[in-house]
């Protein structure tokens, strides 16, 4: 009898959350939410030490998520662009304090520096206000386009360059021409032969429409409709519609990619395959605005510390349907990528979570 009574009292010990393995504490998480769909990956020293599938890709075809799914990054792929430019800085194309008057002539906005379109601190009215506003939604734009009816309306700066921090996807479309200006090349076709080629990327891309329609994998995008309780697919609203007519724009987002490729990545920035470690500590540095202040962004990542894993470089991305998160705790070597495609409103609430399991081990 006093045999068995320990062995009791051993079981619940061992089920108390302190003597749970990491990937059972996350599997805690993310059981307390039964509709989240997605991918997770934790890696620790680029050691997957969670990846799961959750939900479907393709809810009408009853097509399950699977680990290596395909999904739209949005934001995230601001991280590529301001690689790209430091790349060409690197090689002497161009310096990061240079007006982008040197680049893209006429525009009617002066001071901007390549700097301040890389950490958002540019001033330049948004873009896709200025577009739905003016542009014909049977043509589908692209950066020219943007270019073009920025010098016609010229709409108004929200403040002087550098002189606050404003998260500005207008100046992500300018790095993008900035990019083919000085490369002499397509930007897609630059970032693959740059990145997504040399790191073996295989799943990352930057499609057309088409070509995301013929991804076998690839993660539709859902929204939660609260009157009918079900998720619908996003691009059958009419909010989702930018994202067609808008399709050509490279530069802010566009971007598609899978959990496994974004290691990828994050591997070969703790390396000098793409950049020197000279040329990251830049990027990771936040920006000094005119009044002294330091904002919250580097170049394509935005910066936190925290008190248990150092320094933390991150990144989210939100497109109709689609929430996504990088968070790399850079000093420890941990990795956090969770990629959903049914944008769910715990999102935020899932990735703290996680990095809340991160400090307790």
């Amino acid at each position: 009898m006093i045999a068995a009574v320990f062995l009791i009292g051993c079981s619940r010990k061992d089920q108390r959350p302190e003597n749970k393995t990491l990937p059972e504490r996350i599997d805690s998480v993310f059981a307390a939410t039964p509709d989240f769909s997605g991918v997770v990956l934790v890696a620790e020293k680029g050691r997957p030490v969670y990846y799961k599938a959750f939900g479907f890709a393709n809810v009408e075809a009853n097509l399950k998520m699977d680990t290596s799914s395909v999904f739209e990054l949005a934001s995230l792929s601001k991280q590529f662009t301001a690689t790209m430019i430091a790349m060409l800085r690197e090689n002497g194309k161009l310096d990061y304090d240079e007006p982008i008057e040197k680049y893209l002539p006429g525009l009617p906005y002066n001071g901007i520096t390549i700097r301040h379109l890389l950490n958002h601190t540019s001033g330049l009215p948004d873009y896709q206000k200025l577009m739905d506003e003016h542009w014909d939604k049977s043509k589908v734009a692209g950066n020219g386009d943007v270019i073009a009816s920025l010098k016609k309306f010229h709409p108004s700066s929200l403040f002087k360059p550098g002189e606050k921090y404003e998260y500005s996807n207008t100046g992500y479309i300018l790095l993008g021409s900035i990019v083919e200006k000085i490369s002499g090349k397509e930007f897609v076709e630059f970032c693959r032969d740059q990145i997504f080629h040399p790191l073996k990327m295989s799943a990352t891309g930057i499609r057309t429409k088409a070509q995301k329609d013929s991804i076998k994998n690839l993660a539709l995008g859902y929204i939660y409709e609260t009157e009918k309780k079900k998720f619908t697919r996003a691009d059958s609203f009419p909010s989702s519609n930018y994202t067609i007519w808008l399709g050509k724009r490279v530069g802010p987002g566009r971007v598609s990619s899978s959990a496994s490729d974004l290691l990828k990545w994050d591997r070969a920035l703790y390396t000098n395959k793409l950049i020197s470690k000279e040329t990251l500590n830049e990027i990771y540095a936040p920006a000094k605005l005119s009044n002294g202040e330091l904002s919250n962004y580097g170049f394509g990542w935005m910066l936190s510390n925290n008190p248990k894993l150092g320094k933390v470089v991150y990144h989210t991305g939100d497109n109709p349907g689609y929430k996504t998160e990088i968070v790399r705790y850079i000093e420890t070597d941990k990795t956090v990528i969770i990629l959903c495609n049914n944008a769910h409103e715990k999102f935020a609430e899932l990735v703290r979570a996680i990095q809340a399991q991160l400090e307790n081990e």
